[in-house]
C-alpha cells in the first residue's frame, strides 16, 4: 500500500491539500502535518482550528500534540473551547502533554472559563508545566462549585509542592466529595510539616475507604508518618483488605514492632495479595515474634506469598545474628 505521506515533500504542499473541498483530504494533510515534525507545522495547524468540519478541528487538536511550546498552546486553547466535545476532548488531552513552561501564559486565563470542562483541562495541563505562579489560581479554584475541577487543582498544588498551601490542602482532605478528599491526602504526601501528618491521620477513618487507602500509603512517605502508627495499626482490622494492605506497607517501612501481631493476623485472609504484603511487613520489622506468623504461609498456595515469607524469615535470621 502506499504511504498517504510520501508526496507530501514539503509544508508548502501539505499547506495545499489543506485547502481541498474534501474534508477527508485535509484530515490526512493535518496528519502530515503533525507526523512532521517541523515546528513551523503548528502555525498552520493554528489556522485550521476554525476548520468548519469538525473532524478536520479533531485531527488538528490531535496534532499539536505532537508539539510543544507556546505557540501550540495557543493553538490548543482554540480547540479546548470548540463546541464540539470530541474536538474539544482530543485538545485537553494534547495540552496534557505540554511540557515548556512557557505555556502557561496561554493556559492560565481559562481557569475562570465560564464552563467547568475547560476549567478543568486547564488546570491538569498547568500540573507539569510547575510554574509557580500556578499555585494562587489553583488555590481559588479550590473553592469551585465542580469537583472535578477541584480534584485538578489539587493536582497542580501537588506538583507544585509549596509548604504554604498545606493549610488548603488540609482543608478539602473534609471536602463533600470522595474524589476531592483522595486527591487532597495524596498530595499531602510531600510536606513534612506536622499538620500535614495529622490531616492524612484523620482521613483512615474517612466514610470512603479509597480514602482511607490513600491515607494508609501515604502516611508510609510522610515524614511524622510514625505519629500515626497507633491508627495504622487500627486500620489493619478496616473491612476493607485493601485498606489493610497499604496499612501493612506503611507500618513495615517505619519497621513499628508492635505492630507485628496486627500484622500477622492479616497473613491468613483469603485475599493473597494482602498475605503477600503482611508477610513483607513482617520481614521489614524483622521482630522475632513475626516467625510464627510466617511459619505456616511458607507453604501457602499463592508462590508469591511464600517467596515473601521465605524472605521475611531471613530477615528475621539475619537481624538475629546481627544483634549476636
Amino acid at each position: 500500500m502506499a504511504d498517504p505521506f510520501e508526496s507530501y515533500d514539503d509544508l508548502e504542499d501539505i499547506d495545499d491539500r489543506l485547502h481541498a473541498a474534501d474534508p477527508g483530504e485535509r484530515r490526512v494533510a493535518i496528519i502530515a502535518l503533525g507526523h512532521s515534525g517541523d515546528p513551523a507545522a503548528v502555525a498552520h495547524l493554528d489556522r485550521m482550528t476554525s476548520d468548519p468540519d469538525p473532524g478536520v478541528r479533531q485531527q488538528v487538536a490531535l496534532a499539536l500534540g505532537e508539539f510543544d511550546g507556546p505557540e501550540a498552546a495557543a493553538a490548543l486553547v482554540k480547540v479546548l473551547i470548540d463546541p464540539e466535545q470530541a474536538v474539544a476532548n482530543a485538545a485537553a488531552d494534547s495540552m496534557a502533554e505540554l511540557k515548556d513552561p512557557g505555556c502557561a501564559d496561554a493556559i492560565l486565563p481559562l481557569v475562570g472559563h465560564a464552563h467547568a470542562f475547560v476549567r478543568m483541562a486547564s488546570l491538569r495541563a498547568l500540573k507539569e508545566l510547575r510554574r509557580k505562579d500556578t499555585l494562587k489560581p489553583a488555590l481559588d479554584a479550590l473553592r469551585d462549585a465542580d469537583a472535578a475541577v477541584r480534584v485538578q487543582a489539587i493536582g497542580v498544588i501537588g506538583f507544585l509542592k509549596m509548604e504554604e498551601s498545606i493549610p488548603a490542602l488540609t482543608a478539602v482532605t473534609s471536602d463533600a466529595d470522595a474524589h476531592v478528599r483522595r486527591a487532597a491526602v495524596s498530595a499531602l504526601a510531600f510536606s513534612h510539616m506536622k499538620p500535614a501528618a495529622e490531616s492524612i491521620t484523620r482521613a483512615l477513618a474517612d466514610t470512603d475507604w479509597m480514602v482511607r487507602e490513600v491515607a494508609a500509603e501515604t502516611l508510609g512517605t510522610n515524614a511524622n508518618g510514625m505519629h500515626a502508627a497507633d491508627a495504622l495499626i487500627n486500620a489493619l482490622a478496616d473491612e476493607f483488605w485493601q485498606v489493610r494492605l497499604k496499612a501493612a506497607r506503611s507500618l513495615g517501612k517505619m519497621k513499628v514492632a508492635r505492630a507485628v501481631a496486627a500484622i500477622g493476623s492479616c497473613i491468613s485472609h483469603p485475599q493473597a495479595n494482602l498475605r503477600k504484603e503482611a508477610a513483607a511487613a513482617l520481614g521489614e520489622i524483622a521482630d522475632p515474634g513475626g516467625r510464627k506468623f510466617l511459619e505456616p504461609v511458607l507453604d501457602d498456595p499463592d508462590p508469591e506469598v511464600r517467596k515473601n515469607a521465605r524472605w521475611a524469615m531471613q530477615q528475621i535470621v539475619s537481624r538475629k545474628g546481627a544483634l549476636g
